[in-house]
C-alpha cells in the first residue's frame, strides 16, 4: 500500500516521500498517528510538481554550489522549538526540518539526505551542521534551536547544563550494569550451590570395591 509521509519515519523514509508498506502497518500504524495519508493520484501529482519547483532552485553546477554555499553560510537558521526547563526539546529538529528551513528563507534547494546530521537535535543550543550541495562542494549550516518565546542562555550555561545531563546519564548507566552484575552474580551462585553433592552423598553412591566382597564358606568335607 502507498502512503504519502506526513514526518520523518524511521526506517520508513522522509516527509513527503511516497513509500511502499504493509496494509496494516498503515492501517493500525501511519494513518492514525497522522504520521501519513494515503497515496491518491491527485496528491502524488501535487507532491511530484512541489518537488520540481523546488529542483529548479538546487544548484546546477560548481560555481553555482559555491555562490548558494556563501548565502547560506553568511546566515544562521533559527528554529523556534518547544523545550523543558533544562533545554530538551519536545519533540526534535531533523534533516527534513532543516531542508525546510533553508527554502523557506532563502528558497534554495538542499537534499535533506545529504544534511550530515547523525542524529536528530534534542536540545537547544548553537550548532553547525554540513550540507553536501554539489559534488566537492559542502555549506556549513549555521543553527541557533530556540527555546519558544524565549531566547538561548550563554554558551557556558549550555555547555553546564549538558555536562550535568551527560554525567547522570553515566552514573545512571553505572548503576544499571552494577544491579546487572550482582543479579547474575546471585543466579551463578544459586545454579552452583543446586549443582553441588550434598553431604555424604557421594559415599554412599559409590559402588563397592571387588576386593571388598564378603568371603564365602567353605563347604564341609
Amino acid at each position: 500500500m502507498e502512503v504519502i509521509l506526513r514526518q520523518d519515519v524511521e526506517k520508513v523514509g522522509l516527509r513527503g516521500e511516497v513509500v511502499d508498506v504493509a496494509p496494516g502497518f498503515a492501517r493500525n500504524y501511519l494513518l492514525p498517528r497522522k504520521l501519513a495519508e494515503t497515496a491518491t493520484a491527485a496528491k502524488v501529482a501535487e507532491l511530484r510538481k512541489h518537488e520540481g519547483k523546488r529542483a529548479r532552485q538546487e544548484a546546477q553546477s560548481f560555481e553555482q554550489a559555491q555562490e548558494i554555499t556563501q548565502r547560506l553560510e553568511g546566515s544562521e537558521l533559527r528554529f523556534d522549538v518547544r523545550a523543558g526547563e533544562t533545554g530538551t526539546l519536545f519533540g526534535s529538529v531533523t534533516a527534513t526540518d532543516i531542508a525546510d528551513a533553508v527554502w523557506s528563507t532563502h528558497r534554495i534547494r538542499v537534499d535533506r539526505r545529504k544534511v550530515e546530521l547523525a542524529d536528530s537535535i534534542k536540545r537547544i543550543g548553537r550548532y553547525e551542521v554540513p550540507v553536501e550541495l554539489f559534488a566537492d562542494v559542502t555549506a556549513t549550516l549555521r543553527l541557533a534551536i530556540v527555546p519558544e518565546g524565549g531566547e538561548l542562555p550563554p554558551q557556558e550555561e549550555l555547555d553546564a547544563i549538558a555536562a550535568e545531563e551527560a554525567r547522570a546519564e553515566a552514573e545512571a548507566q553505572a548503576e544499571a550494569e552494577a544491579e546487572h552484575e550482582e543479579a547474575e552474580a546471585v543466579i551463578e551462585a544459586v545454579v552452583a550451590e543446586e549443582e553441588a553433592p550434598e553431604e555424604g552423598e557421594a559415599e554412599s553412591e559409590a559402588p563397592a570395591a571387588e576386593d571388598e566382597q564378603p568371603e564365602r564358606p567353605e563347604p564341609e568335607l
